[in-house]
């Protein structure tokens, strides 16, 4: 009997798998970006953190209302600091020295993504700690300090039950919009380790118990939990496996990751797919070391032509920005070997 060298996490079977011809939405922490942007690289149809990166569940379910009430900011939602208009509500990404700038990005932003939402086939929800900041002036709970001072905040920590009656009606709200939405909750792997070891894990062991009440709660009704933290701390117990931190994962172990999900949510065409679309990607990232040659021109005739078969077999992926990538390399490298 061959020794086992690793504890695998049981991955459920999840009655319902995303794909290719669905709509994917993505809303919390840096972890939901890991492995929607792997998503997105692949070319699947995704929409990613439309208020930046998200940590709390309560930053998450304040988003989403946003996004169900269409919410357009004016003026009076932001504040100047440092030379720069903000949002308590959004990541620092979407900071402008112009505050106009600022309620641009913002308001084009929630216009796409709350269309997108009513249509979405899938929400993927990451927390990643429990702690909050509470601007102590309005008593808001921010999604970001924007480097304000600390004794501007109250900071505490949720209750799980404060969690579940949070997102409760919040799931009941979405689904009157999007009956068919499946909600996948998740739970980062990356530890917050400002907190302490200790309230790390408290932290996290509230947002596994929130999330748990949460999946009662809508048994057999669309709502499920990916298990990251878990494999994370189970099956890749060894530092080679984060980032020089100590802290964030290395590219292995999202890719680690990535395997597991790919496999319980995604339908195994999309999957074939996915191996087609990887290679024009693999392509696109070629580097020669002389491109103005006929034997590289050849090559990328060869990938446009690979493309365009592709994108005529899938209509539904988009495949626009690779095919003008290829069309442009070919038509510079032809101009320029006439004179060679």
């Amino acid at each position: 009997m061959a020794l086992k060298f690793q504890t695998e996490v049981e991955i459920p079977d999840f009655e319902w798998q995303t794909g290719y011809r669905k709509r994917n939405l993505f809303m919390g922490s840096c972890f939901t970006e890991n492995i929607g942007g792997k998503m997105a690289a692949l070319k699947y149809d995704v929409d990613i953190n439309p208020f930046g990166i998200l940590y709390n569940p309560l930053s998450v379910a304040n988003a989403l209302e946003l996004l169900l009430q269409k919410k357009k900011f004016t003026h009076e939602d932001l504040f100047q600091h440092n030379g720069l208009w903000h949002s308590f509500y959004h990541h620092s990404r979407f900071s402008s020295s112009d505050a106009n700038v600022a309620l641009e990005n913002i308001n084009t932003r929630i216009e796409t993504s709350a269309e997108y939402l009513e249509k979405a086939e899938f929400l993927f929800v990451t927390f990643g700690t429990a702690w909050v900041y509470e601007y102590i002036q309005t008593g808001q709970t921010v999604s970001n300090c924007h480097k304000i001072p600390a004794a501007k905040f109250k900071r505490f920590r949720l209750a799980a039950d404060t969690i579940t009656q949070q997102f409760i009606p919040l799931i009941n709200s979405i689904r009157k919009i999007n009956p068919g939405i499946k909600f996948i909750f998740t739970v980062s792997p990356i530890r917050h380790w400002k907190d302490g070891a200790v309230e790390n894990q408290r932290s996290k062991a509230t947002l596994l118990l929130a999330i748990d009440q949460l999946t009662k709660e809508f048994d057999g009704e669309g709502c499920g939990y990916f298990p990251s933290y878990e494999i994370v701390m189970d099956e890749l117990r060894d530092y080679r496996f984060y980032a020089e931190d100590m802290i964030h994962l290395s590219e292995v172990a999202v890719k680690h990751i990535w395997e597991k999900f790919q496999h319980s949510l995604i339908d195994l065409e999309s999957q074939n797919i996915s191996g087609e679309v990887q290679k024009i990607a693999n392509a696109m990232n070629h580097k020669p070391f002389n491109k103005f040659t006929n034997e590289h021109l050849r090559f990328l005739k060869q990938c446009l032509n690979k493309t365009d078969e592709l994108q005529d077999k899938y209509p539904y992926i988009k495949l626009t920005n690779e095919k003008h990538f290829f069309a442009d390399q070919v038509k510079d490298i032809e101009a320029k070997l006439k004179y060679l």
